[in-house]
């Protein structure tokens, strides 16, 4: 195993044990409710978000108790957002992580408590999380909020990207839903563990352009998995973009372009850990692995 797989593999443990003592058991009334969010939530995602706060975080000397918390809240919002997207009334998928996706597995209007409720569960994790000082448990929630929600955040870039269907848009509207839809938690997750190890200002401000790079990178690699391959290699419906007329890097530019595209935008990210006088080696793994996805 790499020192990243390695890493994540330690991350998902330890955030799957968070996650597991702060969702409800599924025997717990209303257990439908219940069963519904631990299906979603432990469906085999990769915890991304979660290990790239962590990553951050230890690399400005945070200990893991004090980053754990937060990064299984990002992964609840990661998943919330998720099992609303696959609703029919959005994207209306039927496979999510090789499984059926919650609207489908339990009904249209437990699907949509159960994103609710992992929504709220996450900012109260973050509120009652004591191992962290109250300043930055306010910043973290806001930060997390922002990321989230609208105007720039994960909320307004999924309306952006339905209004953007069947329609011509520019480079830099398809750059800005990219920033919005999938972005902005990227980078609430790398600016939550830099908050939490007390970075200074100016490290917070390369950790988020780091981010923000590694955010459209995820994006952009996403798009091309969706048109390169197959639905039993990524555990979703492929093909879904172009079903849908989605605007996307490979849809503006074709398939090589975007690659090229994906190439520089890896270079950026790298590039902004330069400003950093950390351990970054693991930061630039992840943004390998990224560009390197296949799935």
């Amino acid at each position: 195993m790499t020192l990243l797989d390695e890493f994540v593999a330690g991350v998902s443990r330890d955030v799957d044990a968070k996650l597991d003592a702060l969702i409800p058991e599924a025997g717990v009334r209303p257990t439908r409710l219940h069963e519904a969010i631990r299906w979603s939530v432990f469906a085999g995602g990769k915890r991304i978000r979660p290990a790239i706060l962590i990553a951050v975080g230890e690399s400005f000397g945070a200990e893991r108790i004090k980053l754990v918390t937060a990064a299984a809240a990002l992964e609840m919002i990661h998943t919330y957002s998720l099992i609303h997207d696959d609703l029919p009334a959005m994207d209306d998928d039927e496979l999510r992580r090789g499984k059926a996706t919650c609207h489908v597995q339990f009904g249209e209007a437990t699907a949509i408590l159960a994103g609710d409720v992992l929504q709220t569960l996450a900012f109260k994790s973050i509120a009652d999380d004591t191992s962290i000082n109250g300043d930055t448990r306010l910043k973290l929630i806001s930060l997390i909020a922002d990321s989230s929600g609208t105007p720039n955040g994960m909320v307004s870039g999924q309306q952006l990207d339905l209004d953007a269907e069947k329609q011509e848009l520019s480079i830099g509207q398809i750059a800005e839903i990219h920033r919005q839809k999938t972005g902005a938690l990227i980078t609430a997750a790398a600016v939550s563990g830099a908050l939490i190890g007390s970075a200074k200002e100016t490290e917070i401000e390369a950790i988020r352009k780091y981010s923000e790079s590694l955010g459209l990178l995820f994006q952009i690699t996403d798009d091309l998995l969706d048109i390169t391959q197959e639905t039993s290699i990524l555990g979703k419906t492929a093909g879904k973009d172009v079903a849908s007329e989605k605007a996307t890097y490979p849809a503006h530019f074709g398939i090589e372009k975007t690659r090229a595209m994906a190439a520089s935008i890896r270079e950026a990210a790298i590039g902004s850990l330069g400003a950093l006088d950390r351990d970054t080696e693991l930061l630039k793994q992840i943004v390998d692995f990224v560009f390197g996805r296949t799935k």
